[in-house]
């Protein structure tokens, strides 16, 4: 049976957490593997930008593991290897024949090439549309760079804008005078969750009252 590496690589830790794509690379190359009939030996994760094409440890790890074992390297698609034309050529000097794409029909230099670039030009397409909408940006006047919101004076006025906003709808307003009505007659806020459910009201969200949403709202009305 054949025997195959796979190499998967997202962009940032954030994807690596979530799976974005990454779940997808994976069962594309499964996919492959089954119809070619091979097995997957191991796996190797890597969490690079495809720009940094020199900072690939893990890519290298797998070259390496696959040329002692006599194994076949296979990603999902080409640009999960590289959007360089040169550093792809790079790795099928370094693999020859014992390198698989999914999405190439096969791995012969002319084929390679002309992937390779379109992998390439998409590279530098979304530099020039980044560019751009940065440009676009700026003359609109929006201020680039580490966002206020990022700073505890942005968190803090946001929150308070969430509030503000909170506060003012329509649900919560009318929430509020019946919670305000069962807290001066003595009622808990749990209570006052089940009397909010009884007379139909509902949340901002469409949800039932629980005993924790109602207090939230009540402590905000005390601190206006």
């Amino acid at each position: 049976m054949k025997k195959y590496v796979s190499y998967l690589r997202v962009s940032t830790q954030e994807q690596k957490r979530s799976g974005l794509g990454l779940e997808a690379q994976r069962a594309i190359i499964e996919h492959y593997a089954r119809v070619d009939h091979a097995e997957i030996t191991r796996e190797f994760l890597e969490t690079e930008s495809g720009k940094d094409i020199e900072n690939r440890p893990v890519l290298k790890e797998a070259i390496r593991f696959c040329n002692e074992n006599g194994y076949t390297l296979i990603v999902g698609k080409l640009d999960r290897l590289s959007r360089d034309v040169e550093h792809i050529f790079k790795i099928q000097k370094q693999l020859g024949e014992r390198f698989k794409s999914c999405d190439l029909p096969s791995t012969d230099s002319l084929t390679l090439s002309i992937f390779a670039g379109l992998a390439q030009r998409e590279r530098e397409i979304i530099g020039i549309r980044t560019k751009q909408a940065l440009k676009a940006k700026k003359e609109q006047g929006v201020k680039l760079g580490k966002p206020e919101n990022f700073s505890d004076a942005g968190r803090q006025a946001g929150a308070a804008k969430r509030r503000e906003k909170a506060h003012a709808h329509p649900h919560n307003k009318r929430a509020l005078s019946l919670i305000s009505h069962c807290r001066a007659k003595g009622l808990s806020f749990e209570k006052t969750a089940a009397e909010l459910n009884a007379n139909g009201f509902l949340t901002v969200n469409g949800k039932a009252y629980q005993k924790a949403t109602v207090k939230t709202l009540f402590d905000r009305s005390e601190r206006r």
